[in-house]
């Protein structure tokens, strides 16, 4: 069996991968990703293509190097389709709003770690985790093209996507990280690369329809005028949704995809829940999908998985300079997380759990009803101000759903206690256990008022 012995071994080449491998080769650690895919098929991975604040994105591998990627910058807010009332929402978008090709990114974002020194080895499964008596996390064992081999590292990365294989081989018996993760706190999606004959009218929006449940929307993503990135998913509490079929069914329906063709198909599963409560333990830590690092109401994980990556690598660099790889010296990376957005999708996951137990009905009547600016609050920043007059003229908007209404008033005081809660995040483990019994006191009023199944 061929041996490596590295500084950090990450698993997974994707964005999160990429901008931890970046930060730590540029401050000279030895840091190799182990990718399953081979080279030329690296960084092809199902998404919606949509990249939000891609202004602002860490300087580890510069902007200028992805760039290139943007394919359509012109989209500058989403259309929400209604065809219970016939209708759709503009909603604006606030910040830098891009449509990407999603492989070319990902291309470019292995340059970019490379260019900064780190190491990829492709064909690379990985098949197990090794622990020291401690429980500390010390390497991987691994397939490499088709042959043996193992990986000796100070600290591992997790950045191997939902549902991540890694955390089910670790032993986090004595550890904070968090365990509590189920299929349900998932969402199925597929999405294809469709190119049409004529410019779609709408190539400024990113559009969305809801499917015949509330748990489940259609997307409709322009990366030009003519090659759309079209999909859907479901939230696995559902009953399963026939994809491909639907999705081919709504375009059937669409005049502007008439004679179309598809270019490419690809399925996934992602986290449409909290960002995990903890996502470290000794030698170890999870970025991205593996940790939760997504926007639970629109699915938009690139911009959470890049500043993880470069949270995690920054904590790694800290915690080698000082030889401790304890959990304890690890926490910061949790802290910054839970600063920087891990509070915010807490709080729209309160949202989400609101959405997937509301009759779909009621909720597009709800959010035709709604004023724009309050409803581009709520989905990206995780809170709303609601004030007296302002209920009282949604009220009046929407005469038959005013318990609806109701219930999403008391959902977003729940919502803004919630991101106050993780705005005190436990500066150290040891105050974890009593910060997760409080959070969990908040999560039970939203069950009760949503009637809604615990989801954690």
């Amino acid at each position: 069996m061929t041996t490596h012995e590295v500084d950090v071994a990450i698993v997974g080449a994707g964005t999160s991968g990429c901008y931890a491998a970046a930060t730590l080769a540029n401050a000279g650690y030895d840091v190799v990703v182990a990718e399953r895919k081979d080279e030329a098929d690296a960084g092809h991975i199902a998404c919606g293509d949509a990249l939000k604040g891609a202004s602002d994105f860490p300087d580890a591998i510069p902007k200028s190097q992805i760039e290139p990627a943007f394919t359509n910058t012109d989209v500058d807010h989403g259309r929400f389709e209604i065809p219970q009332l016939d209708t759709a929402v503009d909603i604006p978008v606030p910040g830098e709003l891009a449509v990407i090709d999603r492989w070319e990114y990902g291309r470019r974002l292995i340059d970019g770690a490379a260019d900064e020194g780190a190491t990829f080895h492709y064909d690379t499964v990985v098949k197990d985790v090794q622990q020291a008596e401690d429980g500390r996390v010390t390497g991987l064992t691994a397939v490499r093209k088709g042959d043996p081999v193992e990986y000796e590292a100070d600290v591992v990365i997790d950045a191997a996507g939902a549902l991540s294989l890694l955390q089910d081989k670790t032993d986090f018996e004595n550890a904070t990280f968090d365990t509590n993760v189920q299929y349900s706190q998932f969402c199925s999606a597929y999405r294809e690369i469709v190119t049409v004959d004529e410019p779609v009218e709408w190539s400024d929006a990113l559009v969305f329809k809801p499917t015949e449940r509330a748990a489940g929307y259609l997307w409709y993503f322009p990366r030009t005028e003519t090659e759309i990135n079209v999909g859907l998913g479901f939230q696995m509490t559902e009953e399963p949704m026939q994809l491909v079929e639907d999705l081919r069914e709504d375009l059937q329906e669409r005049e502007e995809f008439a004679g179309a063709t598809v270019d490419d198909k690809l399925g996934a599963a992602l986290p449409t829940r909290r960002p995990y409560d903890s996502a470290v333990a000794p030698g170890y830590m999870a970025v991205g999908d593996a940790a939760g690092h997504v926007n639970p109401t629109t699915g938009g994980g690139i911009a959470g998985a890049a500043y993880a990556g470069k949270y995690a690598g920054e904590a790694a660099i800290e915690a080698l300079d000082d030889d401790d790889v304890s959990e304890q010296r690890l926490w910061e990376y949790n802290e910054r997380v839970m600063d920087h957005f891990g509070a915010r999708y807490a709080a729209l996951d309160v949202y989400n759990i609101f959405t997937t137990a509301t009759d779909v009905d009621d909720l597009m009547g709800l959010l035709a009803a709604l004023p724009v600016k309050n409803l581009s609050e709520a989905l990206y920043e995780g809170s709303t101000s609601v004030g007296l007059w302002l209920k009282l003229k949604t009220a009046l908007k929407s005469f038959g759903h005013w318990e609806t209404i109701y219930d999403l008033y008391k959902t977003k005081n729940i919502a803004d206690e919630l991101l106050s809660h993780y705005e005190g995040y436990p500066t150290d483990p040891t105050g974890f256990e009593q910060w997760q019994t409080e959070r969990d006191d908040l999560m039970e009023r939203v069950y009760d008022i949503t009637g809604a199944e615990p989801k954690y």
